[in-house]
């Protein structure tokens, strides 16, 4: 019998010491990370200017496209082209496991660029009412998709930590809140393993480079466009009394607009209407017979967003039956659900973000209200969870705080320094999806 049990004990000792294909392989040391970004650091810049000098617009991102696609399959990757207009995705597969997805945007904004740096793009492109406009990387997608490129390549050259899928999403048109639900309708999840989880990065000015932040549940908004038009009646500016002047209706409307946040919405919940647009007339003195105005409509909450909706409607069709107007027309579109960020997900990655740059470099934040449409793939059932990336270098910061801070996301004049910014970045996204593909 205590030969029996001997040798039982043997064999499970040796169970013990075998490698199991179960068993985890180590996490990178924070040391492995930033010295691996060393070593990449030129060749990733040198893309990322690439980029930052040809950007292209919304659902026309070809060449930006190829360029990705190209550096993807440098790195290792199986790539697909064309998925869902312009989108681009790619795999890394490497064994049993979980797939996990890192997804970037590709599209830039029509913007003219004013940064002054050696590299700036001075492409030009169709602008909506004629003519032309500028167009930049004012946003930050060209680090984003730099990003994803370091990340690709630490993970192709570094098999032995790790096993799984990785599903690489270059989308497009995130500026113009379409490219996630495209990517979706073609196929995304059906013709490529379904992740997981899904990461993503959006660039911080606000943050020192070499920080992130992190927050779990709501973190950005949920955001309609709209166009409303008031009808008149157009008339003689010297006889007033025989027109209905529709810039008075759209006066007033304005300031109807402000009271649905004011007066209808709880103050606890977050909401915003900003009217970003307003045209009428032709002549100081002809009143017109017609105003337009576009707004811009954000919330959290699902019943929020649906009273918003409800009571732009109701103020603008009030204010026209007041005034003998005509009815107004009502327009919705753009639709954005919010991104929501996991919390399990949000808390592994957290963790691990924190061995990777330090805790004093993993920071929390506030939820933003602008739009973001990664939270389409929430949506779609994949938990996900978004980060915020330092993009200021902190002696820059420091400087420009003095007069209110560095240019803005969205802005002539913002750029990330890129440097600082992949140093955080790339650790951060190699030490979050490390983790939660284990």
């Amino acid at each position: 019998m205590e030969r029996q049990a001997a040798a039982l004990a043997a064999v499970l000792a040796l169970a013990g010491a075998a490698p199991a294909r179960s068993q985890q392989p180590p996490a990178p040391t924070a040391q492995e990370l930033a010295a691996f970004v060393d070593a990449e650091l030129a060749d990733l810049v040198a893309f990322y200017r690439e980029l930052h000098q040809h950007p292209e617009l919304s659902f026309h991102e070809r060449d930006t496209a190829a360029r990705l696609a190209a550096q993807l399959e440098a790195a290792g990757c199986q790539v697909t082209r064309g998925v869902g207009g312009t989108g681009v995705v790619a795999l890394l597969q490497n064994g049993d496991g979980r797939v996990g997805m890192l997804r970037t945007d590709l599209d830039a904004l029509p913007i003219a660029e004013a940064t002054g740096l050696p590299f700036a793009s001075t492409v030009r492109a169709p602008a909506a009412g004629g003519g032309e406009i500028g167009v930049m990387h004012a946003c930050g997608h060209d680090l984003h998709m730099t990003n994803m490129v370091g990340t690709a390549r630490w993970f192709a050259r570094h098999r032995d930590r790790w096993h799984g899928t990785l599903l690489l999403v270059g989308q497009p048109a995130e500026e113009r809140a379409g490219g996630a639900k495209a990517m979706l309708a073609a196929g995304l999840f059906e013709r490529f393993p379904k992740p997981a989880f899904a990461l993503a990065l959006h660039c911080e000015p606000l943050l020192p480079a070499g920080t992130v932040g992190l927050r779990a549940g709501a973190t950005w908004a949920a955001v309609d466009s709209v166009d409303v038009t008031l009808f008149g009646k157009g008339g003689h500016g010297a006889a007033p009394h025989r027109a209905i002047d529709p810039i008075v209706l759209a006066a007033q409307y304005v300031l109807a607009l402000q009271t649905i946040v004011s007066r209808e919405t709880d103050p606890v919940d977050s909401a915003v209407i900003t009217v970003g647009s307003i045209h009428a007339g032709s002549k100081h003195n002809i009143i017109p017979d017609r105003c337009d105005l576009q707004l811009s409509v954000r919330s959290y909450d699902e019943r929020v967003r649906a009273h918003l909706r409800d009571a732009i409607v109701q103020k603008a069709k009030g204010l026209a039956l007041a005034a003998g107007a005509p009815e107004p027309q009502v327009v919705f579109s753009e639709p954005t659900g919010p991104v929501v960020n996991d919390a399990t997900i949000t808390a592994t990655a957290t963790a691990a973000m924190r061995a990777a740059l330090g805790d004093g470099n993993v920071v929390d934040v506030r939820p933003h209200m602008i739009a973001e449409d990664f939270g389409e793939y929430g949506a779609a059932g994949v938990p996900i969870c978004m980060f915020r990336l330092g993009t200021t270098a902190p002696e820059r910061l420091q400087r420009l705080a003095q007069g209110g801070g560095p240019p803005a996301l969205h802005t002539d004049g913002f750029y990330p320094d890129v440097e600082p910014a992949l140093h955080a970045g790339i650790p951060a996204m190699v030490a979050a999806l490390g983790a939660l593909l284990r």
